[in-house]
């Protein structure tokens, strides 16, 4: 990998790491709100569920960052940039770190590293901006696993208790917005750190951002939707239904041969998180064209989406939801509907194209549309020799996003 390929650390890299700490804050804070008032009306139950969501989710996410972490300390020189960041990190505060992740407390203080980090980095001008880059890579893998285990199962949940009590209350309108809110910025932050691995990230533009933020909310909203809904009226049959895929997604996930883990155990870690992340959104895991596998992924997907709504039409109390039902059973197949051409339109228009030239230099980065750069292939052999503290987990992840194509004639590419 070329040096020239990477950025350097900006203020909109720091406003983004300052915004994702006060998002997670937020969300956090709105869920500690919401389950004290079911647990002070008495709604045991629904508390119960929402602790369980929010201790599964942060369960994962410590596990995720304390085996990086682990990973991390063998690399050359991260020690030395780790220990002149803050002190937390470094070879000798190994056990401290540990404590914080069996306290869950390493996920925010990762957030707390990143933007001590970046303002040292961006507003000091001191050294370090490879190390401050490399944690925003790593904490926006984190918050997409966090994002998917708690908060798009909190939305579920909220959805569900709106729907089966026929009525919403203030924290319950600011949890849905805050899971949301959540999930939007885990979608641009995630597309975003994928496209710093391309050429000259200062001059891309947002236009492509926006596009797969609209696909995917487009796509993950109904989604959601669907699976409120048909829990509304068979909440018994959700488990059932979840760990059902579940473990349908985690052997597609192992049949594709998985390699994002450093550790047997941290690979099927990655992967029963795939499956979860599977339930609600595609997620590409495996180099190669993905055309195929995400044709099956959506075709199956939207047959479960419909059953799941003529299920919950045919359960459905008409009386109730005499206000809302013939709005969402039309609108909502009508939305995924439109995530899927605005996915096309992506990877017609906007999705880069990744040629390499087969007998000249490839023409420079600002010479290009956004649709159209080149870069060196992100495989880990590419990135094993190379001196710069490369995070070879987000590499991996953007050379899927934006493999390589066949090699092209010259006349091709310039045409």
């Amino acid at each position: 990998m070329e040096s020239g390929s990477f950025s350097g650390y900006s203020w909109l890299d720091f406003s983004f790491s300052v915004v994702g700490v006060c998002t997670f804050l937020l969300d956090w804070c709105s869920d500690l709100w919401l389950a004290r008032e079911f647990y002070c009306r008495g709604e045991l139950l629904w508390f119960g569920v929402l602790l369980s969501l929010m201790l599964l989710s942060s369960m994962v996410v410590q596990m995720f960052s304390w085996f990086w972490f682990r990973y991390d300390r063998e690399l050359p020189g991260f020690i030395q940039q780790a220990a002149g960041e803050g002190r937390i990190l470094c070879a000798d505060r190994g056990r401290v770190f540990c404590l914080l992740h069996v306290l869950q407390l390493g996920f925010l203080c990762r957030h707390f590293s990143a933007i001590r980090q970046g303002f040292r980095v961006w507003w000091r001008k001191e050294e370090g901006s490879e190390y401050a880059v490399y944690l925003t890579h790593d904490l926006s893998m984190l918050r997409l696993i966090e994002t998917f285990c708690e908060s798009a199962p909190q939305l579920i949940l909220m959805i569900y208790v709106m729907l089966s009590t026929n009525q919403a209350r203030t924290v319950q309108f600011v949890s849905v917005a805050a899971s949301t809110m959540s999930i939007a910025w885990m979608v641009v932050d995630y597309h975003r750190s994928l496209r710093s691995f391309l050429p000259d990230k200062a001059k891309q533009r947002w236009g492509p951002s926006l596009i797969y933020f609209l696909w995917n909310l487009l796509l993950i909203g109904p989604r959601v939707g669907a699976l409120a809904l048909f829990s509304s009226v068979l909440p018994v049959l959700i488990a059932p239904h979840f760990l059902l895929l579940w473990l349908v997604f985690v052997v597609w996930v192992w049949k594709q041969s998985t390699a994002f883990m450093d550790s047997a155990g941290g690979e099927w870690l990655y992967r029963a998180t795939v499956g979860l992340i599977w339930y609600f959104s595609w997620f590409n895991v495996a180099e190669g064209r993905t055309l195929g596998r995400s044709l099956i992924y959506h075709s199956f997907i939207a047959v479960d989406v419909v059953i799941l709504l003529a299920t919950w039409w045919s359960y459905r109390d008409p009386v109730q939801s005499r206000a809302y039902g013939l709005i969402l059973i039309i609108s909502l197949p009508l939305a995924y509907l439109l995530g899927l051409l605005f996915k096309v339109l992506y990877y017609r228009c906007f999705h880069p194209k990744l040629f390499r030239p087969p007998d000249r230099e490839p023409r420079l980065p600002h010479d290009l549309p956004d649709a159209d750069v080149t870069f060196r292939s992100l495989s880990v052999q590419d990135v094993e020799p190379v001196p710069l503290l490369l995070n070879r987990r987000m590499a991996s992840q953007a050379a899927r996003f934006y493999p390589a194509r066949r090699t092209v004639e010259t006349s091709d590419v310039t045409s």
